[in-house]
């Protein structure tokens, strides 16, 4: 079996979260000087390990084994969200290289800006051909406006091509990721076997009132948009869960009221609402739920309430034949501690998926705290975690 070294292995995410500390934790958000620092380090990293780094205009870095076939692809991302945690997407990219390093037939890979700061995945979807230049033109920073090419230059990328990856090349992707989450925590575990990556529904509902006097103005008169669109959440609230599974969750993450005034109703308001789910059919069956409770407020409060989708993710089940050989590693390494169970947050292998066989094994959060600088995982969970995943990864190779 392939013997990984664990302490070169925690070592290695020690250094990288050196580039761009920020508290115990890390602050790389895509194309800074500390995410590109980090790109380059990690090239320097594939090339001691005896792979053949690039990266391509978007900022994908992918280190290729010299070697014969069949190859895995391992890996997910390095840069963060704002003053964040060290092992969110790094942990993944890092265990390819362990697993390069113990010489298994990988390709490592850390895709670009998984954590939307100038899109959706932007680096996995461009490597799976879903990304034309259109969307590249059009796509700016989510808080300060940076147009995405400008983004680029700065970075050095203008001009590079874009990489896309070689379906027939792999056998299949594996990415090792933080839980974040307390499942497993919670649970006394210490690892969680992926069975499936969450679909995400996002819609947009808009009510439109009459913007007027709080005073001056009866309430038998008010069209009050923000009154109706708190009637939708309190009626989601009230009948989703009589209609969801296990482990459905929904938010609404966003809500704008206009001109959101103290002494003026509202003429206008605004949600952003998703939901989750590994099952698709119950996607499709809550989004008509929603558009008949949007239709139901349409009528009852006399405001114009609309709901349009704003995207949506389908769910990745994990390939069978990958599933069953981290159970058999989980087993053999953490026998009576660890679990199958569904990502509730989505990840670059739900994109990977859509081209090559997938799979995903989580590692638990202490606290279940990701996003935020204090996000950690006890050392002997993740060496426990790339033991579990060079095992299952050398007997898929050889199945």
């Amino acid at each position: 079996m392939a013997e990984v070294d664990t302490i070169r292995f925690l070592a290695d995410l020690h250094e990288l979260r050196k580039i761009g500390e920020f508290r115990t934790g890390v602050h790389r958000p895509t194309y800074t000087p500390e995410d590109m620092q980090s790109r380059e380090w990690l090239m320097s990293r594939m090339r001691e390990v005896g792979l053949e780094p690039s990266m391509d205009g978007i900022g994908n870095v992918l280190g290729r084994h010299p070697g014969p076939g069949p190859h895995l692809l391992v890996g997910s991302h390095i840069e963060t969200q704002n003053e964040a945690g060290w092992l969110d997407g790094a942990l993944g990219v890092v265990a390819g290289l362990s697993l390069a390093r113990a010489g298994l037939p990988v390709d490592v890979v850390a895709f670009a800006d998984e954590e939307g700061h100038y899109g959706s995945f932007l680096g996995s979807r461009s490597m799976i051909g879903q990304v034309d230049e259109a969307e590249i033109d059009a796509a700016k920073h989510v808080v300060t406006g940076t147009p995405l090419r400008q983004a680029l230059q700065q970075a050095g990328l203008a001009g590079i091509p874009r990489a896309r990856l070689d379906s027939a090349r792999y056998k299949g992707f594996f990415e090792l990721h933080i839980e974040q989450g307390t499942q497993l925590e919670q649970a006394g575990l210490r690892s969680g076997v992926v069975t499936g990556i969450v679909g995400v529904s996002i819609w947009r509902i808009t009510v439109i009132g009459k913007q007027d006097h709080t005073g001056g103005t009866t309430m038998a008169e008010r069209k009050d948009a923000a009154v109706a669109a708190m009637r939708v959440l309190s009626l989601i609230d009230e009948r989703f869960p009589m209609l969801v599974g296990e482990r459905t969750v929904w938010t609404c993450g966003r809500i704008a009221i206009e001109p959101n005034l103290p002494h003026v109703i509202p003429g206008k308001a605004e949600l952003i609402f998703q939901f989750r789910d590994v099952d698709g059919a119950l996607l499709a069956s809550l989004a008509e739920h929603l558009a008949a409770i949007v239709r139901e407020v349409d009528r009852r409060d006399r405001c114009s309430v609309t709901v349009e989708q704003v995207s949506h993710s389908a769910p990745a089940i994990c390939a069978p034949p990958m599933l069953a050989a981290l159970q058999s590693a989980a087993t053999k390494h953490a026998n009576g501690q660890w679990q199958p169970m569904p990502s509730g947050a989505i990840h670059d292998a739900q994109h990977v998926a859509r081209i090559m066989p997938a799979a995903m094994l989580f590692t638990p959060s202490i606290g279940g705290i990701s996003h935020h600088w204090s996000e950690d995982t006890k050392e002997e969970d993740l060496t426990l975690a790339i033991r579990i995943l060079a095992d299952a990864a050398e007997d898929y190779l050889k199945a």
